[in-house]
């Protein structure tokens, strides 16, 4: 996944979810966040940033923050980017599968649908940004709405389906990826208990660059507390 027109800038604050406000070139400029969680541990006033200017004439905003610098190791926060990253990925993963993005299966719409001749199966994709001494953490806030996604995921397995939650971590050099018991338990227990029921777990660490992000190496998942 690439990005054009980069650009880099100095955060200043984040008056809402939506925006930011940064020092481009001497200048306060207004960005588009392209994440909707807290990135509090990233978004600290004085980091430094990377954004793509829009050649939309039309926004508000001419910029869209993309990454963070964070101990001299650029983490992507593009909330848009696990998709395309699952988008290339899979195919690699899966070569006799046909992959369909966005597939609503009973109360949920997943991310992709694969069929094969012999299986058909779901995969949920979630992005991970959050990380304490090269441990990575999801979520980095309370998700009913993952919580919900791996009910069903667990229900689709029951029914005959296979089921995969694909964890993109737009950072590289990690050792592992737990879940965030402490932020969102219910989250980490229903993760713990798809594992046990056959829900089929994997997590891609990523190489980032200031312009460009593409998925790596696999990443070891631990479920339990």
């Amino acid at each position: 996944m690439i990005y054009n027109s980069i650009i880099k800038g100095k955060f200043i604050s984040r008056p809402n979810r939506f925006i930011a406000y940064a020092e481009i070139n001497g200048k306060e400029e207004i960005c588009h966040v392209k994440n909707t969680g807290r990135c509090r541990e990233l978004l600290i006033p004085g980091t430094d940033i990377i954004l793509e200017r829009s050649d939309n004439t039309n926004r508000k905003t001419k910029f869209d923050l993309i990454s963070v610098y964070k101990n001299g190791r650029i983490i992507n926060i593009d909330s848009q980017a696990p998709n395309k990253i699952a988008a290339e990925l899979l195919p690699k993963l899966f070569p006799h599968y046909i992959i369909k993005p966005e597939q609503k299966y009973k109360n949920s719409r997943f991310d992709f649908f694969m069929e094969s001749e012999n299986n058909k199966a779901f995969t949920e994709v979630k992005g991970v940004t959050l990380e304490k001494d090269n441990i990575v953490m999801f979520p980095d806030a309370p998700t009913q709405r993952g919580v919900k996604h791996i009910n069903e995921l667990i229900y689709a397995v029951e029914n005959g389906y296979d089921a995969y939650i694909l964890f993109i971590i737009q950072l590289s050099g990690v050792k592992y990826l737990i879940p965030n018991y402490k932020t969102h338990p219910e989250f980490g227990e229903i993760l713990n208990l798809a594992a046990q029921k056959g829900v089929k777990i994997l997590a891609y660490d990523c190489i980032v660059k200031e312009n460009e992000i593409t998925a790596d190496k696999p990443v070891m998942v631990f479920t339990e507390k």
